[in-house]
């Protein structure tokens, strides 16, 4: 979740991929309680796509693009093709690099001098249908394949679409809220680092971590079993969030 821009960069950059580097890292915001592979694998593999974008003369919103590309790719993916150990690999990875595009567009947004409420927007709306659609694509394909005799097998990735629709425009609205009433929001103040422990605390909200349980496609009850652990875990998560969200937001309103 990202702001982009559209203005093409007047002129091809004259420093070093490494220099590039070196200011992305320099420039990188905080997020209080970003899950641990969103703030430790995938930021960093976005700063190397922004960078080699940067480079290349992108926008910010063809990069979006690509990382819809991707990840649409793999969503047609669970939709169509039969679980298999080969689907699993290429689903997880189409996923995954979508992922890492979805962080680099932001970062090469900075990188130009700012975003554009349409880039916002664009990135988004490009979040909201990966989110709504994707468990739906699975449960699409879990019943096309015939991999379970029992139905209520796809109740599992109806209540994960719901869930994590949920929790997609709770985040977005807290942080509109928060902005609203001059509160803090996510954004960490200037030499501050978020912590750890709320790190790996909202793992399982991670959308990372569910793109590597997509590995597990070749065995469908192993997936199953860890699939309806995350679900689990990311509804825990949600329950629990939603008492001391209600509560943060009539602390605002005083």
């Amino acid at each position: 979740m990202t702001v982009t821009d559209t203005t093409p960069p007047p002129e091809a950059p004259t420093e070093s991929l490494r220099a590039t580097l070196g200011r992305l890292s320099a420039a990188q915001k905080g997020a209080q309680g970003a899950p641990a592979y969103s703030r430790f694998v995938n930021r960093k593999a976005g700063r190397v796509l922004a960078a080699l974008a940067f480079h290349a003369r992108l926008t910010p919103n063809a990069v979006t693009g690509i990382s819809a590309a991707f990840t649409f790719t793999g969503i047609a993916l669970l939709a169509l093709v039969p679980p298999s150990w080969a689907m699993g690999v290429a689903v997880s990875v189409c996923l995954a690099v979508g992922y890492a595009f979805d962080a680099a567009d932001g970062q090469l947004a900075r990188l130009r001098g700012g975003g554009s409420p349409a880039g916002e927007w664009l990135d988004h709306m490009v979040d909201a249908v990966k989110i709504a659609s994707l468990h739906l694509a699975l449960l699409i394909g879990l019943h096309r394949s015939g991999a379970f005799d029992v139905d209520a097998v796809l109740l599992v990735p109806l209540g994960f679409s719901v869930v994590s629709v949920v929790l997609f425009f709770a985040t977005l609205l807290n942080e509109a809220l928060r902005a609203q009433h001059g509160a803090r929001t996510r954004a960490t103040p200037a030499g501050e680092r978020p912590g750890m422990v709320r790190s790996l605390a909202a793992l399982p909200t991670d959308y990372g971590v569910l793109c590597l349980v997509f590995l597990l496609l070749g065995a469908p009850t192993v997936f199953l079993t860890a699939y309806g652990a995350l679900f689990l875990a990311t509804a825990g998560y949600l329950a629990l969030a939603c008492p001391k969200w209600f509560g943060e937001m009539r602390g605002l309103a005083a």
